[in-house]
């Protein structure tokens, strides 16, 4: 049997291009990344209760969570089902709860994460007053909290809905909410 030549070249061709492609280093695989261990926790409490007090004696703060748990590479602590009091001389207490928490090493930031509600009671010189949002970051130590999420405020009849918070707890108490406010208002 005869082949043409050039069906014997192209055998010859295709037959060294496999070889060559055999032969060349395949590129290199990183190694699967190795799941970084989990956090070692070095203490941990159940049913905490921790108030702090102010310069003249009476409380500033208070936090309750169920459970705490402190990580000691990074000096941070998660909160379970945290619920922070902040106090007023004026009436009562602004009351913040959320899902889960992270308290920074330095403990001048909580970030309250998944749902928050803060709520306030009628005083002598409040409504009632709930506001509903998602993932609030607190600053405790001046009594400040803010959001980018949705928020919802409720006190008696009245509604705002709105974009965005930013909120002074410490009197005269203040609330900003910074985009898309709707609201709806029952006069007395």
């Amino acid at each position: 049997m005869h082949y043409p030549r050039t069906v014997l070249a192209l055998v010859i061709v295709l037959a060294a291009g496999t070889w060559w492609l055999g032969s060349v280093e395949s590129p290199r695989q990183e190694p699967a990344a190795t799941p970084s261990p989990p956090r070692e926790v070095d203490y941990f409490i159940r049913g905490l209760d921790a108030t702090e007090m102010s310069l003249t004696g009476l409380p500033a703060r208070t936090l309750n969570a169920r459970e705490l748990r402190h990580f000691p590479t990074d000096d941070t602590t998660e909160l379970l089902q945290p619920r922070l009091s902040i106090h007023q001389q004026d009436g009562p207490p602004w009351i913040i709860v959320s899902d889960t928490g992270w308290v920074s090493a330095d403990g001048s930031l909580i970030l309250l994460n998944g749902e928050v509600h803060i709520t306030r009671e009628a005083g002598d010189d409040n409504r009632p007053f709930q506001l509903d949002t998602h993932n609030l970051r607190v600053q405790p130590h001046q009594d400040y909290a803010e959001t980018d999420e949705k928020v919802r405020v409720r006190s008696e009849q009245d509604r705002v809905n709105a974009t965005g918070m930013q909120a002074w707890f410490r009197s005269p108490a203040r609330i900003k909410l910074l985009a898309n406010v709707k609201g709806h208002h029952v006069p007395l």
